[in-house]
């Protein structure tokens, strides 16, 4: 079989030998949309992260057997054209609960207990003047006792409910779908959630429902020092408002996605003033080494599925 990774770079410096096992491996680290034809060639089985592979893609390549997804998400594959062509599109789910859950725990903490300040004090040698053995300008709180509210309420959710108990945090949930409702905890409305809690993460997909869920409207709603984590997708916060919230409302937000990725030099977020409330990451918190670890050995476990069907 003659496979072909269209963007091994989204995949860091994992083991790659498992793919490697099943045919003829070629991997580019990274493909343009005018490469993908190039890339692509006589190979029998494409591996993608996020490159695009639309109808014009799968018409010119009649030799395509099979279109593995490196993530969960299929919106890059056009899976309508690969259906009609005969193509077999295979994602991956699953993979990254534990990495995702524990990137949220490690955001909110950041956020909560104000660690890049005091960081920054330390580092700027401030504390080598202090008149006393302590330094505590930045407050922060126990999260025993507070209120966490999760929204998306599918296996990562889940999860990171599980973590927020351990805290002693009081749960709720917001179901984007409203057809989760057989779960332990408290089910609210949204605006309820908004309302009453001190923290809130997403953990939901981007569709119809959850587009802009968090406007500008939803934000007012925010209780003062809340703190709003966005571990789903871009696009489920409306990231003008959340900017415009930042520096006129008393509340926190950090965010592991964005609507456009990678993020754009005039992103309205770099230009937030109070940026001691604002923590972003370039949408790592699905790669940990066990995460990619595991993706592989389900694309692997998808090819050899498929080419034994």
């Amino acid at each position: 079989m003659k496979i072909v990774l269209l963007d091994a770079l989204t995949l860091g410096d994992s083991d790659l030998s498992e793919l490697a096992s099943l045919g003829k491996l070629t991997t580019y680290a990274v493909t343009a949309t005018d490469q993908r034809l190039a890339h692509i060639a006589d190979n029998e089985i494409i591996i993608t992260n996020k490159v695009i592979i639309d109808e014009a893609i799968i018409k010119a390549n009649p030799q395509l057997k099979l279109i593995c997804i490196a993530a969960t998400g299929t919106n890059n594959v056009d899976l309508v054209a690969a259906k009609n062509a005969g193509v077999l599109v295979k994602n991956v789910s699953g993979y990254s609960t534990e990495s995702v859950a524990q990137a949220t725990l490690a955001m909110l903490l950041q956020l909560n207990q104000h660690n890049r300040y005091y960081d920054n004090y330390t580092r700027q040698e401030k504390w080598c003047t202090s008149p006393i053995f302590t330094h505590i300008d930045a407050g922060f709180s126990e999260l025993k006792g507070k209120k966490w509210g999760i929204i998306g309420f599918g296996a990562i959710g889940q999860r990171v409910a599980e973590l927020a108990l351990a805290f002693g945090c009081e749960l709720c949930y917001y179901s984007t779908s409203g057809k989760n409702s057989a779960q332990a905890i408290k089910q609210l409305g949204l605006d309820e959630l908004l309302l009453s809690c001190d923290f809130i993460t997403i953990h939901a997909p981007l569709n119809e429902d959850t587009l802009n869920l968090i406007d500008e409207n939803a934000l007012s709603k925010l209780k003062s020092g809340a703190v709003i984590l966005n571990l789903g997708r871009g696009g489920i916060i409306n990231e003008l408002a959340m900017a415009n919230a930042l520096d006129n409302q008393d509340i926190y937000h950090g965010t592991d996605v964005l609507a456009s990725e990678p993020m754009s030099a005039d992103h309205p977020y770099l230009s937030v003033l109070n940026k001691q409330r604002l923590v972003i990451t370039p949408h790592t918190a699905w790669a940990s080494r066990e995460a990619r670890a595991t993706l592989i050995t389900k694309v692997a476990g998808n090819i050899k599925s498929a080419c034994c069907h």
